[in-house]
């Protein structure tokens, strides 16, 4: 039985519920994108799914619309895969545990995937429907959007015809976007040794923290886990004697690490020590988060005592050097735009694992040689540390175009819609009509959506009475472009 079956519009939340019982994270978009092969070949639409799994799936106009330009709506096929500890939900073969809660769609103990999977369910919808009046469809989807925009430099977009582009990856109803920031992924490979060492081991844990998506929170000041354990292990090791043992942090570059865990081991005279350093340290955090982060946290566990095995004392200063230096967060603010953020970086993954200290940021800009320069701060530590550095997903930012029919059209239909004017505005986080725009000529493109909160988080929920709005605008625009 459908958990969805009595939301409106109808068809947008079977299809989106449809698109949630498929794993679909990213780089695993297989089987999500035989989806909407099959999905066209059942109804006899044109399409095509190349190598990458894109999707490429086209409608013809509705009768007294071939005459118009084509219309081509776009999303992506991958989600960000966060849950909350204990969530026993497995990404790689599991379907989401959907609920309704009042107004908000949500996903029990994990994310939503409302970022993207509600264009999907939005065009499919419009693909399917035998009564809509619409021009030419052409339905564009992606896959790894959410790591470094793959998909979209991939596909083939020859068979299109059309110059119009609504991209339908943002999350506040009513705000149009017009451009957005370049990026890329930065990955760091330092190298470590082991040794042994006779101790009591601590774990310990920093979690209750708000994470987010690092386009869209970065500015708001929550506690990066990475970055704070790197500031924990260092205070730690001022005050006495420690070997690191394990160290991990965050899930995804473009995701604000939540929870950061550590297991050190200390010689059994420094146990209490640590024990104070620790709990000094939550003090100091939580107040200096107090705002950002009311529900943060520490969870010190000791264990037993024996043999560890641990970084030798060299590897472990790289770690703790890297951690305490590397540039996090905003960087630069517009000088043009006022409140936008346009130089950022987040340090998303970290890991100790097997012979290397693994990183991974995701580094953000409106401005190339920004982008360019932060790619080369993080490559120039990396390497002072004899380590390692590799550069993946880069994408260019989406420049604002200074005359454009579509945002005069869509001004005019939102206008008679809701007797008010839309917001049109520039975003910090990549969307693919940079990408887009570079494939197809001339180009013309926004970006909008319903409102979805907390995205790449397990507090993310789609507002359903948003969700109804902007359908109603979709294809009333559709309706309207004859």
């Amino acid at each position: 039985m459908s958990k969805l079956e009595n939301l409106e519009p109808e068809r947008v939340f079977h299809f989106f519920e449809e698109i949630a019982s498929i794993p679909r994270g990213s780089y695993h978009t297989k089987s999500i994108s035989n989806y909407l092969a099959n999905f066209a070949e059942s109804r006899g639409l044109e399409y095509y799914q190349d190598d990458t799994d894109n999707v490429v799936i086209i409608k013809e106009a509705a009768e007294g619309y071939g005459d118009l330009e084509p219309v081509i709506l776009q999303g992506h096929m991958d989600m960000v895969c966060e849950k909350e500890s204990g969530c026993e939900i497995d990404f790689l073969n599991d379907g989401l545990d959907l609920y309704v809660e009042g107004d908000f769609l949500k996903a029990r103990g994990t994310t939503l995937g409302g970022d993207d999977g509600i264009a999907l369910a939005y065009a499919l919808a419009i693909l399917d429907s035998q009564n809509l009046k619409h021009p030419r469809i052409e339905a564009v989807f992606t896959t790894n959007e959410e790591v470094g925009l793959l998909g979209a430099k991939d596909i083939d977009l020859s068979m299109l015809k059309g110059r119009i582009l609504l991209n339908i990856d943002s999350d506040v109803e009513g705000h149009f976007l017009t451009s957005c920031a370049g990026g890329l992924s930065a990955h760091s490979h330092i190298p470590v040794e082991y040794h042994t060492l006779q101790g009591v081991g601590i774990s310990i844990k920093l979690f209750g923290l708000s994470g987010g998506h690092s386009g869209g929170e970065i500015q708001k000041e929550h506690c990066n886990a990475a970055i704070a354990m790197g500031r924990i292990l260092k205070e730690i090791e001022e005050n006495c004697p420690v070997g690191l043992c394990e160290l991990s942090g965050g899930l995804k570059d473009n995701a604000i690490p939540r929870e950061g865990e550590a297991l050190i081991a200390v010689p059994g005279e420094a146990k209490d020590t640590v024990l104070s350093v620790l709990h000094t340290l939550e003090g100091i955090l939580k107040k200096e988060y107090d705002v950002s982060e009311p529900k943060l946290a520490l969870l010190v566990q000791v264990l037993e005592t024996k043999e560890y095995s641990v970084l030798k004392p060299a590897s472990m200063q790289r770690v703790l050097f890297y951690l305490r230096n590397v540039p996090d967060g905003v960087m630069h603010k517009s000088l043009h735009i006022e409140n936008l953020v346009e130089t950022s970086l987040n340090l998303g993954i970290m890991e100790l694992k097997g012979e290397e200290f693994y990183t991974c940021t995701s580094v953000r800009s409106s401005v190339g040689t920004r982008k360019e320069e932060l790619a080369k701060r993080l490559c120039y530590l990396v390497e002072f540390l004899g380590g390692e550095f590799e550069i993946e997903g880069d994408y260019p930012a989406w420049e604002y175009r200074s005359e454009s029919k579509l945002r005069e059209k869509i001004s005019q239909v939102y206008k008679e819609m809701y007797g008010k004017e839309p917001v049109f505005e520039a975003i910090h986080a990549g969307l693919e009509c940079g990408i887009l725009s570079e494939k197809i000529p001339d180009l013309d493109a926004v970006s909008f959506g319903p409102d979805n909160f907390d995205i790449h988080t397990p507090k993310e929920r789609l507002s359903i009475s948003s969700t109804k709005r902007v359908w109603e605008f979709l294809t009333g625009f559709l309706e309207k472009a004859r």
